[in-house]
């Protein structure tokens, strides 16, 4: 029986579908063809476990930066991103400039013990620092979110815009198809694949926004006009990322200290524990090429505010005025903008960015998940495993994490609003691990006893809030708590216990843990190559625009 999702999509096919110029097709085409070219090609460089997983230690900066970029803003952000707009303003922002300083912070603690210690995956570093339990639970959750959370919402998001352009298809086959043509060239050429096609992907991502921009702007509605912009809306809250008199704390958008406390935490999981962002830096040549492509990710993520969370807003106007009394559903806003806002030519090109980020996001989380499944799981038990197999069970667990995806993602369809299920989920998941991360490298205590009691103790929390929040004690929800606040508590809660369970056991030596804490920075980069200098103006542009948008 189909679901209500199902059925609005249906609904809007029928409204707005139309069949696509040649010219559109062909652009589409063109990009598919291009991408598997390059992801094949590239495979035949690909011999083992390294080149798989961490393209040989080679990645530039300036791809590191393009794939970061491209593997955040995923088809599940985009479509999240414009529709939350459209509904609430531009709070939703927040965590785009959010993240931006959030890689500041990751360059200048994260980035050169990351490297030094040589790890090949993320929860590697935990191993180091705790122990080898604290390993596997953390792997064993990256897995989990990749799978359910990053690859399955992608492959969702994209099947909902795809078939409001061709109604005949339905939810599980074109999961399927998408995740099939992702996983052909990411199992080919491995890491390298995924961040040399991201490049073109970020590119085409980031003209088709602008396209977008620019079409929506120019609506008569709007006519490039600031004032027409403000009044049109006609709230003014809309308008605000942070302001408490717009952002209460009863606000159940994104109140403001959910801002302040829960967008950190999600943002420090995000972009300095989560194994398919900080991959691309692991496979950085050098430490310089790492920060350096951080922090031109984080350059890339401020015009996303401009170019694609204000032209959703704007659409409320035009929608507004051309269909009255008719309200869409926010998963629905990107789709319909590109219906009713494009010419054709544009269409195709849009459409190009975002299969781009689809495809961005399911290579990197499938790469990803088949790196913790065969660094963290199969090859500590098999040490003796060569490059050659490890590269064949590489490519079999991708296979497998392709099929598991791609039948849970039609079940997203039940969760209101796909940016509010990621994000949801990641606030009860992640705050303990970013406890385990944060304070393992700034502070000496700490045991592998200890830090398994954080992951464990703040997830029995997590869960009791998730459970008590859904009425499952007394058939009513005892509280109501915005997910980011959830976080908070969660963070906190962990917090403690670290604090608590700091000395049992035995504590790591100085010796062991030499290349696992901060330390003092060596010279850097004269003039502009200098990363503190780079960090510091974009913390500047970052406060900018938080200015201009209080």
């Amino acid at each position: 029986m189909p679901t209500t999702a199902e059925n609005t999509v249906q609904q809007m096919a029928e409204l707005n579908a139309l069949d696509l110029h040649p010219v559109d097709l062909t652009i589409i085409i063109v990009y598919f063809t291009i991408v598997l070219s390059i992801g094949l090609w590239i495979g035949r460089n690909t011999k083992g476990g390294d080149d798989l997983f961490l393209a040989g230690r080679s990645l530039g900066w300036i791809a590191i930066g393009f794939s970061l970029f491209a593997s955040n803003i995923s088809s599940t952000t985009l479509i999240g991103l414009v529709g939350s707009a459209y509904d609430g303003g531009l709070f939703i922002s927040n965590y785009e400039w959010m993240a931006t300083v959030v890689l500041v912070f990751f360059v200048l603690v994260f980035v050169p013990i990351f490297l030094r210690s040589r790890i090949s995956t993320i929860p590697e570093f935990l191993e180091r620092r705790f122990g080898s339990k604290s390993r596997r639970y953390f792997s064993g959750l990256t897995i989990i979110t990749n799978i359910l959370v990053d690859t399955a919402g992608s492959l969702y998001a994209g099947a909902v815009v795809l078939q409001l352009f061709f109604p005949e298809l339905d939810m599980w086959t074109t999961c399927i198809v998408l995740a099939l043509i992702a996983g052909v060239y990411t199992a080919a050429g491995g890491l390298a694949a995924v961040v040399y096609t991201d490049v073109i992907q970020a590119v085409v991502l980031l003209l088709g926004s602008c396209l977008m921009t620019y079409f929506i702007f120019a609506h008569p509605a709007i006519d490039f006009s600031w004032s027409a912009l403000t009044d049109g809306v006609g709230d003014p809250s809309k308008f605000s990322v942070f302001n408490p008199e717009h952002r209460p704390l009863s606000d159940d958008k994104l109140p403001w200290l959910g801002t302040l406390i829960g967008v950190p935490i999600l943002g420090f999981y995000f972009w300095v524990t989560n194994q398919y962002i900080v991959q691309r830096v692991l496979g950085a040549r050098s430490v310089d090429d790492a920060r350096w492509g951080a922090l031109l990710g984080g350059l890339l993520k401020l015009p996303v505010l401009f170019i694609m969370v204000l032209p959703g807003l704007a659409f409320s106007i035009i929608w507004a005025q051309d269909n009255p009394g008719m309200m869409l559903e926010a998963d629905k806003v990107f789709p319909t903008m590109v219906t009713s806002m494009l010419p054709v030519g544009v269409i195709g090109l849009v459409l190009a960015g975002l299969i781009a980020a689809i495809m961005s996001s399911i290579d990197s989380t499938l790469n990803s998940a088949s790196a913790l499944i065969t660094l963290d799981f199969i090859k500590p038990r098999r040490p003796d495993l060569s490059e050659a197999d490890t590269l064949k069970i590489g490519r079999i667990s991708m296979a497998v994490i392709m099929v598991v995806s791609a039948l849970w993602a039609p079940q997203i369809a039940q969760f209101d609003g796909l940016f509010k299920y990621i994000q949801e989920m990641l606030a009860y998941m992640v705050p303990p691990v970013t406890v385990l991360f944060l304070l393992g490298v700034f502070w000496k205590k700490g045991t592998a006893n200890g830090a398994l009691a954080t992951l464990i103790g703040g997830h029995l929390v997590a869960i009791f809030l998730f459970l008590g929040g859904n009425g499952t004690f007394t058939g009513e929800p005892l509280w109501s708590i915005h997910f980011t606040l959830v976080a908070g508590i969660v963070f906190a809660a962990s917090l403690v216990i670290y604090l608590a369970t700091a000395s049992w056991g035995a504590l790591k030596t100085d010796d062991e843990l030499a290349d696992l804490m901060v330390q003092p920075s060596p010279p850097a980069q004269p003039g502009l190559k200098d990363y503190r200098l780079q960090s510091g103006l974009l913390l500047a542009l970052t406060g900018v625009i938080l200015v201009m948008f209080w």
